[in-house]
């Protein structure tokens, strides 16, 4: 029923939908179509890694999921995921949730995405709903593009006041330090919501833990709930006097309060990650609606989770999430919703927000829009194991360092590139663009090489969803290796060994090793953006196929 009640399911998307938009008929209206209810609409989108500008996105061909949320949303991917929720494969809506077919189904339905479309969205609804519509961002904003790094999130967060975004929370808006976060969060505009952050020395709330607001002559409160482990995914020198966690305890004190204030309905605007917040669903009662992020996961439908509704909007603002809410005496009565997908191609752009788009890449222009090469294959990097634009970084690591093997983080943020495509300068930076891009060439033993492994294969696969922090394995150069997910914690990887050779690594043997973005303080070494584009610029031509020695089990 909560798929057909999805109107982005084959009833509204199919097949002939698809040869439609293939001949530029769907259109914005199309996009937008709703029949509205309740009281209260909620707008979510998350996870925006500061793209202003359409992109191509390609969604992961496997998508793991460990103990009991194994096989369960969002843990399918494929065709498996069309069948769940009857989705037409082909279709405009399937281009944009599976990794199936999509260089050529890219090419019919164009790039999505983009902030000055987004807004077109958002202005749209609003004008149909007003005084019922509340925009929450659940953060992730000001990080991803060399724009933000270069502003250190100042272009964004102007950017969503001009979307008209009402409340936020975060986790890579901490890795510009402290004293940064404060002052972009004193000039915001809008409420910065992070319940689980408190001073280590005080143990106190740093920012507000929650804001009120009242649309339809419903009361709401909003909870927000920042990455809890993201001193552990992200440099701790970077946030040394702030603890983070999921605190629980915290937040069923929160939602207490809440509804003693008067609140009919209570959103957790969460970056938890979805199992995380599937979890938490379950075990803090009184939460109407979780608008979940961080792992990037779009569903076409909601997920409840008792009385709860779990909503996930995908990233990179390919997707803009309508829950329209009718609110009873004892809570929400009914519910519809749509995840609208960002169709380029079919939405006029927001005139302010383009303005503003431009004006903030002007004086960057030049050396953004620069050719380093081309690419023959298909560059993209979501995906459990590997990515062919991680591939890419490194044989970069490994051919300039002279290294071995490389590692790179299973970061899911960055766009795709089409085969035939230039690769621009902007390209490199929206795969690398973080306030440590430090690359280092350092010597391993195979033993502590494994032990790094492990320990990410740990936090994907841990059959507590408390212990994932959400994010893809480790992507290797030189390397090659078995992820058993059922396997025990030390026990996951096996049959490590070189590649292509495929000469076992020896535990005691030391090897030489390249990487970026270490969580330590004090790494220097050449960013690995700049590293990155002088090794594309002196190949000229990029070919990969997928990293053939990964198997999963």
């Amino acid at each position: 029923m909560q798929a057909a009640l999805a109107l982005g399911a084959s009833a509204f998307w199919p097949a002939n939908r698809a040869r439609a938009f293939a001949s530029q008929r769907l259109t914005q209206d199309d996009l937008l179509a709703f029949e509205p209810l309740g009281q209260v609409t909620l707008l979510h989108v998350t996870d925006l890694h500061a793209q202003l500008r359409p992109l191509w996105y390609r969604e992961p061909a496997t998508h793991v999921g460990a103990g009991e949320d194994a096989g369960l949303p969002p843990h399918l991917a494929g065709r498996a995921l069309l069948e769940a929720y009857a989705i037409e494969p082909g279709s405009a809506l399937a281009y944009t949730l599976v990794a199936d077919d999509f260089s050529a189904l890219a090419k019919a339905y164009g790039r999505v995405g983009g902030l000055d479309r987004l807004a077109s969205i958002v202005h749209a609804i609003r004008a149909t709903r007003p005084q019922r519509t509340l925009l929450l961002d659940g953060g992730d904003t000001w990080q991803g593009s060399y724009t933000a790094l270069a502003s250190r999130g100042a272009d964004m967060c102007e950017a969503m006041r001009l979307l008209g975004v009402e409340a936020m929370t975060a986790h890579w808006e901490f890795t510009y330090g402290e004293q940064r976060v404060r002052e972009l969060v004193d000039g915001l505009g809008f409420p910065f919501l992070a319940a689980n952050v408190f001073d280590t020395e005080w143990d106190e709330p740093v920012f507000a833990a929650h804001a009120h607001f009242e649309r339809g002559g419903i009361p709401i409160a909003v909870i927000g709930q920042a990455f809890p482990y993201t001193p552990i995914a992200n440099p701790r020198w970077q946030m040394p006097t702030w603890s983070f966690g999921v605190r629980e305890e915290s937040l069923r004190g929160q939602v207490a309060a809440a509804r003693a204030a008067g609140a009919r309905l209570v959103v957790l605007l969460s970056h938890n990650g979805f199992d995380v917040d599937r979890k938490l669903a379950a075990r803090v009662p009184g939460l109407d609606v979780i608008l979940t992020g961080h792992t990037h996961d779009a569903l076409p439908a909601v997920l409840p989770v008792g009385r709860t509704l779990l909503v996930a909007s995908g990233s990179h603002g390919k997707f803009l999430s309508r829950l329209d809410l009718d609110i009873g005496s004892d809570g929400v009565r009914d519910f519809r919703y749509r995840l609208i997908p960002i169709f380029a191609d079919a939405i006029a752009p927001d005139p302010d927000m383009a303005k503003l788009i431009e004006r903030v890449r002007a004086p960057h222009a030049a050396m953004l829009d620069e050719v380093l090469g081309r690419t023959r294959s298909l560059l993209y990097r979501r995906g459990t194991l590997n990515g062919t634009y991680d591939d890419l970084i490194v044989d970069a690591l490994r051919a300039t360092q002279d290294a071995e093997i490389a590692l790179s983080p299973g970061f899911r943020w960055g766009g795709a590139l089409l085969p035939d495509s230039a690769i621009t300068r902007e390209d490199i930076y929206n795969q690398t663009a973080i306030t440590y891009p430090a690359v280092y060439r350092t010597t391993m033993t195979g033993a502590a090489i494994k032990a790094i492994l492990e320990d990410v294969a740990d936090n994907l696969c841990h059959p507590d969803p408390y212990y994932r922090q959400g994010g893809d394995m480790v992507r290797v150069g030189g390397l090659a290796f078995t992820l058993r997910v059922a396997g025990a914690t030390g026990q996951r990887i096996e049959d490590l060994r070189r590649w292509p050779d495929g000469a076992p690594i020896a535990a005691a043997k030391s090897y030489t090793v390249a990487g970026w973005a270490s969580v330590n303080e004090g790494v220097s070494g050449t960013p690995v953006y700049d590293v990155v584009a002088d090794y594309v610029r002196a190949r000229e031509e990029i070919e990969l196929a997928p990293h053939a020695g990964m198997k999963l089990i």
